[in-house]
């Protein structure tokens, strides 16, 4: 056992448990699957995540809750268009009807951009564009499976290689 603790820098793979407080329901989870495997101090994880989880080492557990501004933010109106049902025409001529509470992905020169549907009527849709979790207060369990100091490359590319990161 070494005595490296989490840090800027350091590849990080977690087991992890995330569910909302209100009513206990998971939202996500690792169970079952690989590690979580991230690049800790590069925006791969909700900072709240990050801040939680950082000094922890290998072997350790922590559980902690985040408010919505430590996690996805609160909810922004300017993130909520309308856009004509005309534009949709090619999904609804495939037998796909458009309802409230779909998920849908917009293509943009940023890259796929999902949305949720809230509302419908003969001539518009209205699309929030804003995080499945904005808003929301989350809690996580989390244990530290494996620990490591990134590459230089690994710092370079902002991201982990190898398992459970990008491969090459």
């Amino acid at each position: 056992m070494t005595d490296l603790k989490v840090a800027n820098d350091m590849v990080v793979r977690v087991h992890y448990t995330g569910t909302l407080p209100e009513t206990g329901e998971v939202f996500d989870s690792s169970e079952g699957r690989d590690p979580l495997t991230f690049l800790v101090g590069h925006r791969k994880m909700i900072p709240g995540f990050e801040e939680e989880m950082m000094g922890a080492v290998q072997g350790e557990r922590r559980e902690f809750v985040l408010e919505p501004e430590r996690a996805y933010g609160h909810p922004n109106d300017e993130l909520i268009a309308e856009f004509p049902k005309s534009d949709f025409a090619q999904l609804e001529e495939s037998g796909v009807e458009i309802e409230i509470g779909m998920t849908l992905v917009a293509q943009t020169f940023q890259g796929p951009a999902p949305f949720m549907v809230t509302a419908v009527n003969d001539e518009m849709i209205t699309a929030d564009f804003n995080h499945a979790m904005a808003g929301k207060t989350l809690a996580f369990s989390v244990e530290v499976v494996e620990l490591r100091q990134a590459t230089e490359e690994e710092i370079s590319h902002g991201h982990a290689h190898g398992p459970g990161g990008v491969e090459h």
